[in-house]
């Protein structure tokens, strides 16, 4: 995190000049160990932050302008906040629509000169939008003390995608990017937005993606899809009781008994949701007991069910978590994600990593015509303001000074 804080920090000196005023923030990535379209069922889901992460510079302004550079773009962008519109560009819309909430909750700020940049890998499903806007707003926040409570900054954030972005995410990645813990998984109740922290007890293990580098192109359909077949599973299972307001509420028992009322892939459908939900709590006492293999076979169920009941996965995650499963020292493997694409997670014990990485590079040149390359990462703390001395960050002013 030093070298990262220390590059952009740079990148700001040698963009906007030295500000003794400026912050920095660091907002990270997520990873959802298990818990798979269950966040639109009103269910259970349970990510953890993890250390890739996105590093903003960030100083106030007077004449109501912000400038945004994005170092590893080499990118810059400029705009005023009277007239803050989307820009055909794309990555500016992450930002601008936090303005734009921030707006519309009439919280006034004057401006502001931001550099950022990360080592988030984008398009591999641990979510930058949301470590991009939630980072943002966040600094802000503590820029111009605006008074924002975290769940506060989560909700602005997720309607800065929902509403500004236009794409309709859940909560769960903002929400994990804010309450996220060092060495700790976070399950998330989606309903009501409870959650409660898990210790990841076990220091020797590494969470491990991998890219399939497939293009989703069928994710946002199926997606919708999906979603209208779980709401016609509860509009039927609604007539047998009336307290059924999504499949949250649905059990196990309840839904075989009026299977034959449903269509068989709705039924498909509605028994992957609920089994789902019932695979994070158990995952949740695996993790009280220590107990991570039968954590990583809730993995694998959870990818079984992903592959041949929700019908969301391809078959470049299926070969990798295959791969996987021949491989001593993983534990656990499964899809990540809405599907058709995108990355695999694996908990594989530190010392069998390497021997990881170079099995699943060579089995997917084998398999799949191209290699495969993972990214090893540890879970940590939420979207936090760096303390320099902490940060091991020097900062300069014009003359080289401290």
């Amino acid at each position: 995190m030093y070298h990262l804080a220390q590059r952009v920090d740079k990148a700001f000196l040698k963009k906007f000049g030295s500000r003794r005023d400026r912050i920095i923030v660091r907002s990270p990535g997520r990873v959802n160990l298990i818990g798979e379209h269950t966040d639109y069922n009103d269910g259970f889901v349970l990510p953890a932050a993890i250390d890739k992460a996105i590093v903003f510079v960030v100083a106030p302004r007077a004449d109501r302008r912000c400038r945004f550079q994005a170092a590893d773009l080499d990118a810059s962008f400029d705009c005023s906040l009277d007239s803050i519109q989307k820009s055909p560009t794309g990555w500016p819309n992450y930002l601008l629509g936090v303005l734009d909430q921030l707006r519309k909750a009439g919280k006034e700020i004057d401006g502001c000169d931001l550099v950022f940049g990360g080592d988030i890998p984008i398009g591999a499903g641990m979510s930058s939008s949301a470590a991009l806007e939630t980072g943002f707003a966040f600094a802000l926040n503590d820029l111009f003390d605006l008074g924002l409570n975290r769940l506060d900054l989560v909700r602005l954030a997720q309607k800065a995608e929902n509403e500004f972005v236009g794409v309709q995410c859940g909560i769960m990645d903002q929400f994990v990017n804010i309450f996220g813990e060092a060495r700790k998984v976070l399950r998330l109740d989606c309903r009501s937005l409870e959650y409660r922290h898990y210790p990841f007890g076990r220091s020797d293990i590494r969470i491990v993606l991998c890219d399939t580098q497939a293009r989703r192109a069928l994710a946002s359909s199926e997606y919708n899809i999906r979603r209208r077949q779980c709401e016609a599973g509860v509009e039927i299972l609604r007539r047998h009781d009336r307290h059924v307001k999504s499949l949250r509420d649905v059990e196990l028992e309840f839904l075989a008994e009026h299977r034959g009322d449903l269509d068989p892939v709705v039924y498909k459908r509605c028994d992957y949701v609920v089994r789902e939900n019932i695979r994070v709590g158990q995952a949740c006492h695996d993790l009280e007991r220590n107990d991570f293999h039968s954590f990583g076979q809730r993995m694998y169920e959870s990818h079984k069910g992903l592959q041949d009941d929700y019908e969301v996965s391809s078959p470049e995650l299926d070969v990798l978590v295959e791969l996987a499963s021949d491989i001593d020292g993983v534990l656990g493997a499964r899809m990540m994600g809405a599907g058709f694409g995108g990355c695999t997670v694996n908990l594989v014990e530190q010392s069998h990593v390497d021997d990881f990485v170079g099995r699943i590079r060579k089995g997917s040149r084998k398999r799949l015509g191209k290699e495969v390359s993972p990214y090893v990462t540890t879970i940590e703390s939420g979207t936090e303001k760096l303390v320099n001395e902490e940060a091991h960050v020097q900062l300069f002013d014009s003359k080289g000074g401290v």
